[in-house]
């Protein structure tokens, strides 16, 4: 099942595009992988989907309906998770509080929504009580992820999971991921590490300059990397 589908995409700031007639597809079940070169597009790319960033043109459709690109609260309720690159997380807001502003739930769904989050992110557990800006970078970010998936999303976009984290950290991130997509949620993943995201995704898509260079299967361009090095220079 198809859960987003952009067509045609133009997107930008101030009516000037940064992406350009972009196609995208992600289905359920199934993580895409966006890559390119900073400035690309893809940030951008990941706004426009989830509402924070009005289109210029194209169309976003998710589970088949268009998306409302002025009102991204009505783009949320469609089931719509987005990991920002900088976590906007509720400093003064402690671990479990951050979970529940975001889990609009009925009370045993709520209940069962942050178990799964502790689960999948048990080091966050004993931090229940914690305030989220004496948080460690690394918990930071699995807060945000935690988070993302209290909403149980259809579609769950992560906007560069890696970026300032040890390894270490982002090695136990990266099996979440994974886990969201095999409970059923598609999953849109911009990552700057080429070598991780191929590793996780199962399909994958290149842009530059605000195009789409390269698309295909992720185990195929992991045994054709220097096609994707040469596509950031497009």
């Amino acid at each position: 099942m198809t859960v987003l589908e952009v067509r045609g995409l133009h997107a930008g700031y101030e009516g000037v595009p940064v992406v350009k007639g972009l196609d995208l597809t992600v289905a359920a079940g199934e993580v895409m992988a966006l890559l390119g070169p900073n400035g690309a597009g893809k940030t951008t790319t990941l706004a426009t989907v989830s509402g924070l960033l009005p289109r210029i043109s194209g169309e976003v459709e998710i589970m088949g309906k268009p998306t409302d690109s002025r009102h991204p609260f009505r783009v949320a309720r469609r089931g719509v998770a987005h990991v920002v690159e900088d976590r906007s997380l509720f400093f003064g807001l402690t671990v479990m509080e951050n979970l529940q502003v975001v889990a609009g739930l009925r009370r045993h769904e709520r209940r069962e929504a942050y178990d799964r989050a502790f689960d999948l992110f048990p080091v966050l557990g004993p931090l229940r009580s914690q305030q989220a800006g004496l948080l460690s970078g690394g918990e930071q970010q699995m807060l945000a992820m935690a988070r993302a998936i209290v909403t149980n999303p259809r579609l769950l976009i992560v906007d560069e999971m890696s970026l300032g984290l040890a390894p270490v950290i982002v090695e136990q991130m990266l099996p979440v991921v994974r886990n969201v997509a095999d409970a059923g949620a598609a999953v849109l993943l911009v990552e700057q590490h080429v070598h991780l995201a191929l590793e996780l995704a199962d399909r994958a898509a290149v842009i530059a300059n605000g195009r789409l260079v390269v698309e295909g299967r992720a185990t195929e361009l992991r045994n054709d990397l220097a096609r994707i090095r040469e596509s950031y220079f497009a």
